[in-house]
């Protein structure tokens, strides 16, 4: 189709709604192109996709055992501290206390983000969930890797005190089995996710447009690796008498957190100045516009996350047959709005390709 007209919309119109299957809410005729059925070839749909994506509920609960868990640590630690005075089991607690502290901010961040956008944010406040998913991280950083770092180094300096080592296992091992159970948790609903998008899970978490859930997964996992680390430390320094044994083993710790708070860091950012999707997203988005009768062709392809599971679309195309303007404006208005109900899109923009533009190769 030749034309200059072009149009943009932020949701579907009445008549648009009047087409959709009373029942199911899923359009008829020709607007089913862009549903989410099987592929013929088996492979995972963009349904599937949006489902690992997303599972917003999941994550919030996910979140909620991870705070309760970090809680439950804080005070056994708190109680040790009170009854053997030791410095490292208050530094330890205060930790830990500031673990559940960065729980807060990503339930903040599952809570905030879920907001249906309005007049001021017409992209919606998903992005909300990497601000606060941020914070965390700089907590991470600063209450976890840095007191860690700087406690050991204290420590390989500072006189040698009277340790209780019974009430030193006692505790890691109730934190162990307390991480443990919020880690399941995460690695549940990761290996859950990344089985419907055919990705191992560790590439999943690691590109998740879900930062709630990568940051559980992944503080979870260091403070595993970390209590390991810690009851490796105490025992050499039961057994051969250095405390300097203990100083390393909190130095470790600390770093290894650092490690993984630079790289939530840097996945949120990822996410703030303009995450695209994956090429096999795209490809699979491309593919269901070619695939509406209505559309001749499509020359330009733009998705971006806007928050956890929900992406920004604008996409130019060519309209078969030659309607004049209005009519143009009112089936690019009904092509988008079919496009938003699809649950990973916040908005979609659909215009009229220039001629001289090349057609996408799928």
């Amino acid at each position: 189709m030749r034309t200059d007209a072009s149009s943009d919309t932020a949701g579907p119109d009445p008549e648009h709604d009047s087409q959709r299957d009373p029942e199911h809410g899923r359009p008829h005729g020709r607007d089913r192109a862009l549903d989410d059925g099987p592929d013929p070839d088996g492979s995972s749909t963009l349904k599937d996709t949006t489902k690992a994506q997303e599972s917003g509920g999941e994550s919030l609960v996910t979140v909620l055992v991870a705070l309760v868990a970090n809680a439950l640590i804080a005070l056994a630690k708190s109680f040790v501290a009170v009854i053997t005075g030791s410095a490292s089991m208050v530094a330890e607690a205060a930790h830990s206390w500031a673990d559940a502290g960065n729980e807060i901010f990503l339930l903040f961040a599952e809570r905030r983000s879920s907001r249906p956008r309005d007049a001021s944010h017409p992209l919606g406040y998903g992005r909300e969930a990497y601000v606060w998913s941020m914070f965390a991280a700089f907590g991470l950083f600063g209450a976890g890797s840095i007191v860690s770092v700087w406690h050991g180094i204290q420590s390989l300096t500072a006189p040698e005190s009277e340790t209780n080592y019974g009430w030193a296992y006692a505790v890691l091992a109730i934190a162990f089995v307390l991480e443990s159970v919020s880690f399941l948790q995460a690695r549940r609903q990761t290996r859950t996710a990344a089985r419907r998008t055919g990705l191992h899970p560790l590439q999943f978490i690691t590109d998740t447009s879900n930062p709630t859930l990568r940051a559980v997964y992944f503080e979870d996992a260091a403070a595993l690796v970390g209590l390991l680390i810690a009851g490796a430390g105490i025992w050499l320094h039961q057994v051969t008498g250095n405390p300097k044994w203990d100083a390393a083993g909190s130095i470790l710790v600390g770093l290894l957190l650092g490690v993984i708070a630079v790289f939530l860091i840097s996945r949120n950012r990822d996410f703030l100045v303009g995450q695209s999707v994956a090429p096999e997203l795209r490809e699979r988005a491309l593919e269901r516009l070619a695939a509406v009768p209505e559309i001749e062709r499509v020359t330009f392809l733009h998705l971006e996350f806007v928050g956890p599971g929900k992406v920004f679309l604008i996409a130019a195309v060519d309209l078969v047959g030659d309607d004049n303007e209005a009519a143009v404006a009112s089936r690019l208005r009904d092509i988008a709005g079919v496009i938003e109900d699809h649950e990973l899109v916040e908005r979609a923009i659909i215009t009229l390709s220039v001629p001289e533009d090349a057609t996408l190769e799928r």
